[in-house]
């Protein structure tokens, strides 16, 4: 990489400004931190596309992707599997480079502008007095600039459609919200108790019970119903660019004030990405036949670990396919999400999501720097005592990865590369401190009950 030096000075320094602003407790306009982040991020976009050093699934499976919609072929069967999602940013990608912009600006300029869109989001999303500083802080965050501006991986563009959706479902007033209420359960309990099991599910599912009230239409039924539409379609384009948005879905839902809602959020969340998948003999030149072959490229995850975390320790340090420690890593994630999402059931929805996301950070058998990214918005806007250990440790590791490890050839890369991925396990204890412990309980007042009932639910406020 032949600009590390400067951009490692771009990335220190704004982490240093970042902190500098928490300590004074700068509160720039919104302007400003925008202004900041574009100069930041269109400064290390242009040293990354003139430089001499390109990533290599940047070159090898995005551009292939953008070329196949240029030339009216699938973008996931034409590039032999190295796009694996839905065609939905190759579509983007085909219509930058159709107007002639080299690839090396094209293929950023799609993530450098979703992550300039992610700033004020991030204010949106922090709510309060304090927003702008958390757009500004979003706007020097080292890591964010690192994966749009040098690697253009797309996580951003997923961000900006998740992170929209959080803004939307949560709606107006005051960003403090509750997640789910004690109410529910213990009404739940007291029923199976009092009445029995069969009794109780007559009462909450049958005519008239609990489901039925809380699906009838209230006084804002329509704002309410298109509230929830607006927030399924953002989070659906989310899952459209990655699929991993899925992980989302739960804080969306929660945010969203009533059932009906979350029913019609769920409904378009699901129906945007089935939407890209009918329509691609429309639009990418797919024939019926090849949408089986897309369906199961789209689907096939290849166990490589070793990259990060703990499995680097039973490989040496390399990639390798172990099914068997892919297998027990994601079964891993599948209890420990369900195990957070019971725990910060009753926590600010945003705080939920980002536990969630960081206890798959320190769980997963399998990921790439970029994967990092993925909390990184709502850290910031909702931070908690070890968010900024978190942060500078996350960036840290990713930027030797890019900025020290580019300036070698290929076998001392793999060198470092076996001592690099096995020291991120460094990072596992400091993502889970940075969970927010402190904040499993809510301060707003909770939605009320179905049955007519509410009550207020307590908590700390964030950091």
């Amino acid at each position: 990489m032949d600009y590390a030096v400067l951009t490692g000075l771009v990335l220190v320094a704004g982490v240093v400004l970042a902190l500098i602003a928490q300590w004074r407790d700068w509160r720039p306009p919104l302007i400003v931190a925008i202004a900041v982040g574009v100069v930041v991020r269109l400064l290390i976009m242009y040293t990354s596309a003139i430089d001499t050093w390109q990533p290599v699934d940047f070159m090898e499976s995005f551009k292939p992707a953008g070329e196949a919609v240029l030339r009216g072929e699938d973008p996931v069967l034409a590039s032999e599997g190295g796009w694996h999602f839905l065609p939905t940013i190759p579509y983007v990608y085909g219509i930058l480079l159709w107007l002639g912009i080299p690839w090396e600006y094209a293929g950023r300029l799609v993530t450098v502008v979703a992550d300039i869109v992610l700033i004020p989001l991030v204010a949106k999303l922090a709510g309060g007095p304090k927003a702008s500083l958390r757009a500004l802080q979003y706007a020097l965050n080292p890591l964010a600039v690192l994966i749009a501006c040098v690697h253009g991986q797309v996580e951003p563009v997923a961000l900006v459609f998740g992170v929209a959706a959080f803004v939307v479902a949560r709606g107006p007033g005051a960003p403090d919200r509750a997640g789910m209420t004690t109410d529910v359960i213990a009404r739940v309990r007291h029923g199976v108790a009092a009445y029995g099991l069969a009794t109780s599910a007559r009462r909450v599912l049958g005519p008239h019970g609990m489901l039925h009230r809380a699906l009838l239409p209230g006084p804002d039924d329509r704002a309410e119903l298109r509230r929830g539409a607006l927030a399924g379609l953002l989070m659906g384009l989310a899952l459209c660019a990655k699929s991993w948005p899925i992980w989302l879905i739960p804080g969306m839902l929660l945010l969203l004030p009533n059932l009906r809602s979350r029913v019609a959020g769920l409904f378009l969340t699901g129906l945007v990405p089935l939407f890209f998948l009918v329509t691609l003999p429309v639009f990418a030149g797919t024939s019926l036949e090849q949408i089986p072959a897309v369906i199961h490229t789209i689907q096939d995850i290849r166990p490589i670990v070793g990259e990060y975390g703990w499995t680097p320790w039973f490989t040496g340090g390399d990639w390798a396919l172990r099914a068997d420690l892919a297998s027990f890593g994601t079964n891993l994630i599948y209890v420990s999400v369900v195990a957070v999402v019971l725990w910060w059931r009753r926590a600010d929805p945003i705080d939920m999501t980002t536990a969630v996301l960081l206890v798959f950070m320190v769980m997963t058998p399998r990921l790439g720097a970029q994967y990092l990214l993925w909390f990184m918005p709502f850290l910031v806007a909702r931070p908690t005592r070890f968010a900024w250990p978190a942060i500078v440790g996350v960036s840290l590791w990713a930027g030797y990865g890019y900025l020290y490890m580019t300036q070698f050839d290929t076998n001392t890369w793999w060198g470092l590369h076996s001592d690099w991925s096995r020291a991120s396990i460094v990072l596992l204890p400091i993502l889970a401190l940075a969970m927010p412990w402190s904040r499993r309980i809510a301060t707003a007042p909770g939605p009320a009950h179905p049955l007519g009932s509410s009550e207020k639910v307590r908590a700390a406020s964030p950091a």
